[in-house]
């Protein structure tokens, strides 16, 4: 318990880890992820929990659930919603996805796409590794929710949210 604390105590800088530069681009990757399909994707960083959300053993994958909600994730027409939620102090992945993928996406299929973005985070590549997940992601949600020719409207911002 005592080095989670710490961990989250002293988190790295979302901003030191993602800099404009890569939010831009990483918005870019999202952006063109989802002239693909009809889904809405949406990727949402944070340096840590407050402390007494780590003292209440609160996790990554429980903040990832909050964040889905708040920033109502859940809210498409379609309930083709994807979260990919990235907790930078307990070097964190954790992907939640609307109902509507329920009958098309393994929990294999998206632990998959956690393990490959974390193993680029473990070798420090922060924006190349989101970048990857962003792609992985795009593939899923192309086979689930393909664009077809029927208009789509963005119904999320593609801009990755800083908590």
């Amino acid at each position: 318990m005592a080095a989670r604390v710490l961990r989250h105590l002293f988190a790295p800088s979302v901003r030191r880890r993602f800099p404009e530069q890569a939010l831009q681009r990483i918005t870019a990757a999202i952006e063109a992820g989802e002239r693909r399909h009809t889904g809405e994707v949406c990727f949402a960083v944070e340096a840590a929990l407050p402390v007494r959300d780590v003292f209440a053993g609160v996790g990554a994958r429980d903040r990832a659930q909050d964040v889905f909600a708040q920033l109502r994730v859940w809210d498409t027409q379609a309930d083709n919603g994807v979260l990919l939620y990235l907790l930078l102090a307990d070097h964190a992945i954790e992907i939640v996805a609307d109902r509507g993928f329920a009958d098309c996406v393994t929990a294999e299929e998206w632990q998959a796409v956690c393990r490959s973005i974390e193993a680029g985070l473990r070798g420090g590549e922060f924006e190349r590794a989101v970048i990857d997940g962003v792609t992985r992601l795009t593939d899923i949600v192309a086979r689930c929710f393909p664009r077809g020719d029927a208009p789509d409207r963005n119904e999320l911002p593609d801009r990755p949210v800083v908590l």
